[in-house]
């Protein structure tokens, strides 16, 4: 059995050249460390110092254990300094997955901002509209839209988000406005991933079945065909502001719009957060990516 204490005693003593220098370094006595060295002595019943009053020098022994002793105690301190420097550097594989029209026109951008300072780092995004179990599946990250299931995940709010029902302007040529969400039932609902919308009533959150027979699981299909009014949608912000703001397509219902929506990055719960996850999702939140 090693007793690396005695070891190391005795590589300060050496190259502090004496027992008060090397406790010192230690941050112990004088004479634990005389005992250490001689213990070591016993141990390898052999002698590796001369001691004097005034001189320590090493025997031939000495002078050959120092030389290996040596070299392993360099290399477990250069161990120590690079797993030290490997916490503090994002190295390694960033895997992230995203919704994919979200991901690939906000969340991809910044992922390469911050690959682009981090030459140590590589990246893999799987951008994908089904619900990935990051932990199953080997995710480091995941941007979640919409409200949270209550998870073992630690979630932090990238930014703000907002669901709008709404129609083309030639649709509602055709088709009246729904006031309320029974008349819903009149149109014809486009499906998305999902076959329910979502509101806010009487400020409590609540899903509804509508009917509609048009469904993919791609939101920019969605939003070219309301585009060409086929029917109504319930889309995020991000896909429709633009057709808002000039009047291609009318939003309805906006008194049951869901208040607490958001866009989150979510990670699994570490007792040691590796620093490509700590740093990237840092690196998200102060670069706002709306």
């Amino acid at each position: 059995m090693q007793h690396w204490d005695r070891i190391e005693a005795f590589v300060e003593v050496v190259r502090r050249g004496s027992f008060a220098g090397a406790a010192k370094r230690l941050g112990v006595s004088s004479s634990h460390v005389s005992r250490l060295v001689a213990r070591l002595e016993t141990q390898l019943e052999t002698q590796l110092l001369y001691r004097t009053t005034r001189t320590l020098k090493l025997t031939d022994a000495g002078s050959v254990y120092f030389e290996h002793c040596a070299q392993l105690f360099d290399g477990f301190q250069e161990a120590l300094a690079a797993i030290g420097d490997y916490q503090q550097q994002p190295s390694g594989v960033l895997r992230l997955t995203c919704a994919s029209t979200f991901g690939e026109k906000y969340i991809a951008p910044v992922v390469n901002d911050f690959l682009a300072r981090h030459s140590r780092l590589q990246v893999h995004m799987e951008f994908t509209n089904r619900r990935v179990d990051i932990v199953d599946e080997g995710f480091d990250v995941a941007i979640r839209t919409g409200a949270l299931p209550d998870s073992s995940l630690i979630a932090r709010r990238l930014c703000d988000r907002r669901e709008y029902i709404v129609g083309s302007a030639e649709y509602f040529e055709r088709h009246a406005r729904p006031h309320t969400l029974g008349e819903l039932a009149a149109h014809n609902c486009l499906h998305g991933s999902l076959d329910h919308w979502t509101f806010d009533v009487e400020g409590q959150h609540r899903t509804q079945r509508v009917q509609g027979g048009w469904r993919a699981n791609s939101g920019l299909a969605l939003l070219d065909a309301v585009r060409k009014g086929l029917g109504l949608a319930q889309l995020p912000d991000y896909y429709v502001e633009e057709d808002l703001a000039s009047g291609r397509l009318v939003s309805v219902l906006d008194q049951y719009a869901c208040a607490h929506t958001a866009v989150w990055v979510v990670y699994p719960r570490h007792r040691h957060l590796s620093p490509k996850v700590r740093q990237f999702v840092d690196f998200l939140i102060e670069n706002r990516i709306r």
